[in-house]
């Protein structure tokens, strides 16, 4: 089942994401919309698969508290896979711009987007099994 939750969430990532840079776009005033993603991003966002597993573990802790679980693993997730994607000069984000973020490839005000990316994971992962 992680094989199939692997693609499902590497999927739902990728659309998140364009979704996200889009709107991004239009706050710049690209009425275009365009998003971006890259193939680097499908086996980061796939391993949020993980949190099938560990949602049974937490089912029973208020969905703030699971979310923000969830939101600090995405970030540990995200420094760890960004610091190696940087260090081979592949990584496709740099967010050294931003006011919070950390060496470049964590932005701490993204705190929300990836706490509701967590639950939405989580929502799509369990809601087909008997958990």
């Amino acid at each position: 089942m992680i094989g199939k939750d692997f693609l499902v969430c590497g999927l739902t990532g990728w659309c998140m994401e364009i979704l996200f840079t889009s709107a991004g776009s239009l706050l710049k005033h690209d009425r275009r919309m365009i998003g971006q993603t890259s193939l680097w991003m499908f086996p980061i966002y796939g391993m949020a698969a993980i949190i099938s597993p560990l949602y049974k573990v937490l089912r029973k802790i208020p969905t703030l508290l699971r979310g923000g679980i969830y939101t600090v693993g995405i970030f540990s997730f995200e420094y760890l896979s960004g610091m190696f994607l940087k260090k081979h000069h592949v990584c496709p984000w740099d967010y050294s711009d931003a006011k919070s973020n950390i060496n470049g490839v964590i932005r701490l005000d993204y705190a929300p987007f990836w706490m509701a990316a967590g639950l939405l994971f989580e929502r799509i992962l369990v809601r087909d099994k008997n958990i």
